[in-house]
């Protein structure tokens, strides 16, 4: 039951957000059933209807990501500079273009253009939301809002794949529906999302990163920080490779995913709100990121059947619930309240690199079996370590600081 009044009080919080938080959470959602809408299809179409290799596949789908994660950078430099409202605005433009080549490709060419492209949109408007989300929220709600933001996306990622499974074997229309979808979201943000000050507007473009590079805890925040990304990215890499293990069939795996997201969007907000509370923010942060260690350790074990692996689920997904809300309502703190484009855009490129190069170690790795395993579960723990040295140094404070 206390479970239960904590996340309908949370839910609550959504209408007492400033009128932009609650556009910007509304938007997540928006944003997702869009993407999803599509790319959950897009390997099937490349290897089905275009006649493109398993690696090519791979490469196409691995580009779109890091064309995403890793420019987040320039887009949250740019949202400091010209401020949040056109970063959004050509976010949506791009990925409309984006999925209007999509829909039209018929070559390697024109398909890395597109992807290429939703990719780029992804980089320029998520920063600047995140960005606007943390100033929009006071300080002591920050958790709570981005946990809100956390959920209305997830909703977005399991309604947009539904809504594609209308529309199986018509990847072209998806591409459509989902450029038409993005035009009246850019549409609604330009009616009514106000014009908010760029803080750093005529100020060098590379003064930015210049201060972020000089704030050292932040660099170590980040580093630790990039172990979730790398182990959550194993959802899609590690755990295909344990069910092939056991037997299981892709029903399997598609039943995970669901299982995932179900905790994800009923757990979030009252896993977030449960932790802070009896742990703290960095008692919270922490125990996240050991939660998703022992997720790799009990596949490790080698339990029977499938058990390891919706164990891994669980216990990855109630470390996601417990550190991410609390790691992201920290970025303002350790930024000082300045330049939050950049410093949300950095944190998520240097995610991007770290899944990049832990990704490709973790594919080498997978085929030794159990080692895979034990080698990933150090990732997280040693993310845990990094956090807990920068709480008892005093980097990381359980008062959220004022604006």
């Amino acid at each position: 039951m206390g479970a239960v009044r904590e996340r309908g009080q949370a839910l609550r919080r959504l209408g007492s957000l400033s009128p932009v938080a609650r556009l910007l959470v509304v938007s997540q959602l928006l944003f997702n059933i869009g993407f999803y809408l599509v790319v959950p299809y897009l390997a099937g179409h490349l290897a089905g209807d275009l006649g493109l290799t398993g690696w090519v596949v791979g490469l196409v789908l691995g580009l779109r990501t890091f064309s995403q994660q890793g420019l987040f950078v320039v887009g949250g430099t740019l949202a400091d500079r010209f401020g949040p409202k056109p970063l959004i605005l050509a976010g949506c433009a791009v990925r409309v273009a984006g999925f209007a080549v999509l829909a039209f490709a018929s070559s390697l060419p024109g398909v890395l253009g597109g992807v290429v492209l939703i990719g780029l949109a992804g980089a320029l408007f998520s920063p600047a939301v995140e960005a606007s989300l943390a100033r929009e929220a006071e300080p002591d709600r920050r958790a709570d809002t981005f946990a809100l933001l956390t959920v209305s996306g997830e909703i977005g990622a399991v309604t947009g794949p539904l809504l594609g499974v209308v529309l199986a074997g018509q990847f072209r229309i998806a591409c459509l529906v989902g450029a038409a979808l993005f035009t009246a979201i850019g549409i609604m943000h330009a009616c009514l999302l106000p014009r908010l000050p760029a803080e750093h507007r005529g100020e060098p473009v590379l003064e930015g990163w210049r201060e972020v590079l000089r704030n050292k805890v932040f660099l170590v925040f980040a580093g630790g920080y990039s172990a979730f990304l790398v182990s959550y990215n194993q959802l899609y890499l590690a755990l295909p490779a344990e069910l092939n293990r056991v037997g299981a069939d892709e029903r399997t795996l598609g039943l995970l995913f669901a299982l995932a997201s179900t905790l994800m969007i009923v757990g979030q907000l009252p896993v977030a709100a449960l932790g802070r509370r009896l742990l703290g923010r960095s008692g919270a942060l922490v125990s996240g990121f050991v939660l998703m260690g022992l997720a790799f350790a009990v596949v490790a074990l080698r339990p029977p059947g499938t058990t390891g692996a919706v164990a891994f689920v669980v216990l990855l997904v109630l470390g996601e619930m417990l550190a991410v809300p609390q790691a992201k309502a920290l970025v303002p703190t350790l930024a000082g309240e300045r330049r939050l484009g950049t410093y949300f855009g950095v944190l998520a490129s240097a995610g991007g690199v770290a899944v990049l190069v832990g990704s490709t170690v973790s594919g080498a790795l997978l085929e030794h079996g159990r080692i895979a395993w034990i080698v990933l579960a150090l990732l997280p723990l040693a993310g845990a370590c990094v956090l807990t040295v920068l709480t008892r140094s005093g980097a990381i404070s359980e008062t959220p600081k004022g604006r």
